[in-house]
């Protein structure tokens, strides 16, 4: 094979790539890349300029042996061929990729407060498991089901205040076992 001059007509570089030198089709390229990634950089920005350009001169490339030369040139046929790409990529739809999402922050508690939340859930579950039945039943109905104290006290068979001494008693016991545990400081409350 012989080296292309760089006068030789793009008709006989298109003959000599199809029969696979790999020279004349380096000087093609070299003669007609910006052109194409001009006309590509405009059609859709920076981004997909140079993946047209590739794409462009692998189509010359493979379909070399049945090119014939035209009105236009292979300069005419380049940009049909890239113009047809650049609208086969605008027609698709497009996927947002990472670069064009905003970046917000999580807004989800960090791990280590979650897992602080959950050690300190377990603990009061426990604390409350290890109650009095009553204790723990005045405290499950008043603060964890919502039931005003009059019904807790009907519901346990017991008077309201014997219900808000209960109460009382279980608080003063969470506290004391969460204490213990430095969930809570001394003096504070469950």
């Amino acid at each position: 094979m012989q080296a292309p001059a760089a006068d030789e007509a793009d008709g006989a570089l298109m003959a000599r790539v199809a029969g696979g030198d790999a020279a004349a089709f380096r000087l093609l390229v070299a003669r007609h890349a910006a052109m194409v990634h001009a006309l590509a950089w405009r059609m859709l920005g920076p981004a997909d300029a140079e993946d047209v350009v590739q794409e462009s001169f692998t189509r010359l490339w493979v379909n070399a042996k049945g090119w014939t030369p035209s009105g236009g040139g292979l300069g005419g046929w380049l940009r049909r061929v890239a113009t047809n790409l650049c609208l086969d990529r605008l027609r698709k739809p497009r996927t947002v990729g990472d670069a064009l999402l905003a970046d917000h922050a999580d807004e989800a508690p960090p791990a280590d407060v979650r897992l602080d939340a959950e050690r300190r859930q377990a603990a009061v579950a426990a604390a409350i498991r290890a109650l009095p039945d009553r204790q723990r039943a005045a405290i499950v109905l008043t603060y964890y089901e919502g039931v005003p104290n009059a019904e807790a006290a009907a519901i346990l068979g017991l008077g309201v205040k014997a219900v808000e001494s209960l109460l009382v008693r279980a608080r003063q016991a969470l506290t004391r076992t969460l204490a213990l545990q430095g969930l809570i400081e001394e003096g504070g409350t469950a």
